[in-house]
């Protein structure tokens, strides 16, 4: 089972079910150490699996493409459903092939695919699979879109001859009959009005929040690796009730970028870096690394999305700037990131399965995040 362990907010629970067996889970955060899970074994497309899930029995369809089947699968898990019979493959110059092997007419579908990397391949791979399902006859066709790529150009500047990829895959999807999107953390939030359709842009908060709660770290300090980022940090340093520093850096081009200085005293602290994702990860280790010069105690990175590319791994293990750097598993970590100590993922697939849910039943996604203090029961 591609579930090792599971962690809450107050309790430790090994899961080793035996064949044919799901155990029953109800808990307020979860968090999935996908690290050590490298002999484990998704659940196939098509799959029967059995639950005492306390939700009925679903009323929607749920399918998955290659860019993250582990993830898909444990969010089937906790719907107490199988993932859709569905073969996604590639024809021999590389195109790709889509087969839906049930009937969904006139149902409710939900397509699990991060467009990570490779990321045109996964693109491409739900797009051609949304073309199916609506020639399949499927009512409603929702986006689940873990992590959006070609989000970080959604804008045009004045001196540049650029695209503006956001409104291209925004477009694109709304043009093979995407009904809906849900996403999470996505780069920049006014991505959702390229859309003429339902975009839910849910947070990882409730994850990073309940393991930072956990940890209970002394002398906390939330950073902004930005001043785009302000407002992520601000809301998270006021669910912790801790005081927030900033970094203001200057970036000449892209997947480039200069540390200026820090705002905020950090002299003594322990300061968690929040951002949404990791690519290069050389402003996070130039950040990490102007704050333990201004005196930091230690420093961890809270981050989304883990891109991971290039030289990131081999930033992060050298040197002692970051301590520890925790990811969730919108993007499944390669293989050079699985085996780096100082790496350690969080699930958000009960997030997105209880989101999943609520979307398929009209009912409210938002109020899941606008008290996180409560539990989330799954």
């Amino acid at each position: 089972m591609f579930l090792d362990c599971c962690i809450c907010a107050q309790t430790a629970i090994a899961v080793v079910p035996g064949p044919g067996e799901i155990p029953r889970r109800a808990f307020r955060y979860v968090f999935v150490d996908m690290k050590h899970s490298s002999n484990s074994t998704p659940i196939q497309a098509g799959s029967s699996m059995q639950s005492n899930h306390p939700h009925p029995h679903p009323d929607f369809l749920l399918f998955t493409g290659n860019a993250n089947p582990s993830l898909a699968a444990e969010v089937a898990l906790h719907l107490g459903m199988p993932l859709g019979a569905a073969q996604v493959g590639r024809f021999s110059d590389g195109e790709v092939t889509v087969e839906i092997q049930q009937n969904v007419r006139a149902r409710d579908v939900f397509v699990v695919q991060s467009t990570c990397a490779p990321t045109n391949e996964n693109l491409m791979e739900l797009l051609i699979m949304v073309d199916a399902l609506k020639r399949s006859s499927a009512e409603r066709i929702t986006a689940v879109i873990p992590y959006f790529g070609y989000a970080r150009q959604d804008r045009r500047p004045r001196s540049a001859r650029v695209p503006i990829t956001a409104k291209v895959v925004a477009n694109m999807l709304q043009a093979v009959g995407v009904s809906r999107v849900l996403t999470m953390d996505l780069h920049a939030d006014q991505i959702q009005g390229f859309f003429d359709i339902p975009v839910d842009n849910i947070y990882a908060s409730p994850v990073l929040l309940g393991d930072l709660r956990q940890k209970n770290y002394s002398d906390l300090m939330v950073v902004s690796p930005d001043v785009g980022g302000v407002v992520r940090a601000r809301a998270l340093a006021k669910q912790l009730g801790c005081d927030m520093a900033i970094i203001d850096k200057r970036r000449p081009k892209a997947n480039v970028s200069e540390v200026m200085h820090v705002i905020g005293d950090i002299d003594g602290r322990n300061c968690v870096i929040m951002d949404d994702m990791i690519d290069t990860a050389g402003t996070l280790v130039k950040a990490a690394e102007v704050l333990k010069e201004r005196g930091a105690k230690k420093v961890y990175a809270y981050c989304t999305h883990p891109i991971f590319s290039g030289p990131a791994i081999e930033r992060i293990t050298q040197g002692d700037a970051l301590d520890e750097v925790v990811v969730t598993n919108t993007i499944p970590l390669n293989d050079n990131a699985k085996h780096c100590k100082k790496i350690r993922q969080l699930s958000v697939g009960p997030l997105i399965a209880e989101t999943i849910q609520r979307i398929s039943r009209g009912e409210s996604v938002m109020s899941l995040f606008s008290d996180q203090d409560q539990p989330v029961l799954l």
